[in-house]
């Protein structure tokens, strides 16, 4: 990993700002950071129970509360102003260049108040790897593949041709020696404004670039970027990620959008007013479909350049939630309307910059979206609330609350009553033994044992159970892939007898996403079902060894399963394939094809291969990392179990003389009448809270 050290100079012209209003919008937020610090307080007090030994427990619990850091991923249109919208969005106006050259592909994710070591960068820069870079230049990425499988040879020419002409361009910048740099990372100790435009904006006239290549120098080669900020208004950590279009002539850009997708459990599409939705926006329609309904908010920017808001904005509002009808688009989505360009001005010192047109129709907006609630808001408040920003930070925090972070909270509740039921039951067994019962423990080797059994027996359940249904899964999508091609290949046949080879043949994929989403969906019940019997099943097995091993009831005493681990959408399925590119790309390999025979069989082997690799990753690493959380989270269980089982063990065998002041608190009856009201308290906060959204 290579370290650029970058001193303390200049930083970002325009601050962030910290206007009160930047805090309409994000009131659940607010509540949310109360029960995390609520929560930190009763893991403090267990602490203040369990003294040192259940320090560390309560200190790595309250560690992961911090970290909880919960991602949104920006999609959208090109030129639909996403970039100016996060800018708004972390208060600052001229943090991310808005008006980028298309080549660029760098996701930039914005940490928000994220908790960093004093040595950590607050700015990283990752380039793409070898591997990646030669898959664009020798096979053209995506595109190329599709028209090598194709026999396409005049398409492959073109991407040549463009391929060369960036690769010449890329050594012009970076010198002969620029594949040095491909997997390297750059880490800055700081951040300004120069220092994003060298990794993230391109620009359109990079040829005039000088040797030292400021703007641009590295944007072409960079594919992430992680930019540390705090932001004051919001009470929590956030991340954005800005991502590239997903419309490019290599797809590359579809591609890494949809590994941001997948990290994320929260998308925003930026629309612009000017374009809403149409057959342009197909692959836009298709990566979202693959996202919960619940997780998606549409943002619709841009109407400051609308002539007449009030009226065009109803309008264009049935046209986006018909073209999502229409072409399988997410059901119902939330819609909000608002301006980038409105916010920014203001966030700004002077109101009187917003051009005249743009007034004009802030203007029209407010006569109709106003309400008795905004009557006593400022000029630049009422600027911010027509700007749409408080809504769609109201929907991102409803999205928050009410999904990953309710899961957050629930699995820390759950873990925190663990923790004061190990806690209550080695207090339980110094208690009797302190007022001179006899307390049978089991041999501590004997314990061990046990323990290891449990461990052993339930994550072969586990494994067993997820073979079967990933077994079942897989059945079902090969049997639907099969179905999808004899139905197509049967189509192709009829269309060819009936109005035979001048006409080109059109057929949609969107069936085989419809039928891969549902054995999706079905698979992801039932493994949530495996996970939730095997945990259950687990807990079952410890309770009855604290009753083994150590031979007395404690009133209150149990184990609580963990919660099964959230399985991401299947955003793969928004990846195009051929059938997908209705366009001269598919007329040509249309005209390529001489008799029924070639067709039928050129059609067969292209589909198949372009659907592989979304069948692969469904049925292989979907599955691979589902698994992969799930044991992760029962051997984390079962840890942290062992360490409060083996505790109470250690316990039960200490000299009277150490028991005395093993506690912080000593008083029996008060230590008994806390424990009673946290454990209330966490079961009752558990059970109230709401589960996360649904398909």
């Amino acid at each position: 990993m290579k370290m650029e050290e970058l001193a303390k100079v200049g930083g970002y012209k325009v601050p962030a700002a910290h206007h009160p209003f930047m805090r309409l919008g994000l009131e659940k937020l607010d509540l949310f950071h109360a029960e995390i610090a609520d929560l930190e307080a009763t893991l403090q007090d267990v602490v203040k129970l369990g003294g040192q030994d259940s320090e560390k427990k309560s200190a790595k619990l309250i560690k992961q509360l911090r970290s909880f850091e919960p991602s949104i991923t920006m999609i959208g249109q090109i030129k639909a102003g996403k970039t100016s919208l996060v800018n708004a969005m972390v208060g600052r106006p001229d943090l991310l260049p808005a008006d980028v050259n298309p080549w660029t592909s760098v996701v930039t994710s914005l940490h928000l108040n994220a908790a960093l070591p004093a040595d950590a960068p607050t700015a990283t820069f990752q380039f793409f790897n070898k591997d990646e870079w030669d898959h664009l230049i020798e096979n053209g990425g995506r595109i190329g593949e599709l028209s090598a499988r194709a026999g396409a040879d005049e398409e492959m020419e073109k991407i040549r041709l463009q391929i060369a002409e960036m690769r010449d361009k890329t050594k012009r910048r970076l010198g002969r020696k620029f594949e040095l740099l491909l997997g390297q990372k750059h880490n800055y100790a700081e951040l300004n404004d120069d220092l994003v435009q060298r990794y993230v904006c391109m620009g359109d006239d990079f040829d005039d670039l000088d040797a030292s290549g400021q703007q641009g120098r590295f944007a072409d080669i960079t594919k992430s970027a992680d930019i540390y900020l705090t932001a004051a208004t919001i009470p929590m950590p956030l991340c954005l990620r800005d991502t590239p279009g997903v419309n490019d002539t290599f797809m590359m850009r579809e591609q890494i959008t949809i590994n941001a997708l997948r990290d994320s459990r929260i998308c925003v599409v930026v629309l612009s007013a000017h374009q809403a939705l149409s057959s342009m926006d197909m692959g836009l329609i298709r990566l979202i479909s693959n996202v919960k309904s619940r997780e998606v908010v549409i943002f619709v920017n841009r109407i400051d350049e609308l002539a007449n808001p009030a009226e065009q904005v109803p309008e264009i509002r049935d046209s986006i939630l018909q073209t999502l009808i229409d072409n399988n688009g997410p059901e119902t989505p939330e819609l909000i309307f608002g301006s980038a360009y409105w916010a920014n001005i203001a966030l700004g010192d002077n109101l009187d910059a917003i051009v005249a047109d743009s007034a004009e129709a802030m203007f029209n907006w407010a006569e109709a979206s106003l309400s008795a609630q905004t009557a006593d808001m400022g000029t630049k408040e009422l600027v911010w609330h027509l700007s749409g920003l408080p809504a769609l930070f109201g929907a991102i925090s409803d999205r928050i609350t009410d999904g990953p972070g309710a899961e957050v909270l629930t699995a820390a509740r759950k873990r925190a009553l663990n923790l004061i039921g190990g806690v209550r039951a080695s207090s339980s067994i110094v208690s009797m033994r302190l007022e001179g019962d006899t307390v049978t423990v089991m041999p501590h080797s004997q314990l061990v044992q046990r323990l290891d059994r449990i461990a052993q027996t339930q994550i072969n359940q586990l494994n067993d159970r997820l073979d079967s249904v990933f077994q079942q899964f897989g059945s079902r999508v090969d049997q639907s892939h099969r179905r999808f091609l004899d139905r197509a290949l049967e189509s192709l046949l009829q269309h060819l007898e009936s109005r035979g080879e001048d006409e080109v043949w059109q057929y949609s994929p969107d069936g085989l996403r419809i039928l891969l989403r549902t054995s999706y969906q079905v698979m992801r019940r039932n493994a949530t079902m495996a996970c939730d019997q095997v945990f259950a099943a687990a807990s079952d097995d410890l309770s009855e060894t604290y009753r083994a091993a150590f031979g007395v009831a404690v009133e209150n005493f149990k184990i609580t399963p963990p919660a099964a681990p959230d399985i991401p959408a299947p955003v793969t399925l928004g990846q195009t394939i051929a059938l997908d590119l209705q366009t001269s790309w598919w007329k040509g390999w249309w005209k390529r094809r001489k008799g029924y025979r070639a067709f039928a069989s050129g059609f067969y082997d292209l589909i198949e291969a372009e659907t592989a690799p979304i069948i692969a990753e469904l049925k292989d690493r979907q599955t691979m990392d589902i698994r992969a959380m799930a044991e992760r989270e029962l051997r984390e269980f079962l840890d942290e179990q062992r360490a409060l089982l083996t505790d109470i063990s250690e316990k039960s065998s200490l000299h009277l003389d150490d028991l005395k002041d093993i506690f912080g608190i000593t008083a029996q009856q008060e230590r008994a009448e806390i424990f009673d009201y946290i454990i209330d308290e966490l079961t009752a906060q558990t059970h109230a809270a709401p589960q996360g959204p649904d398909q």
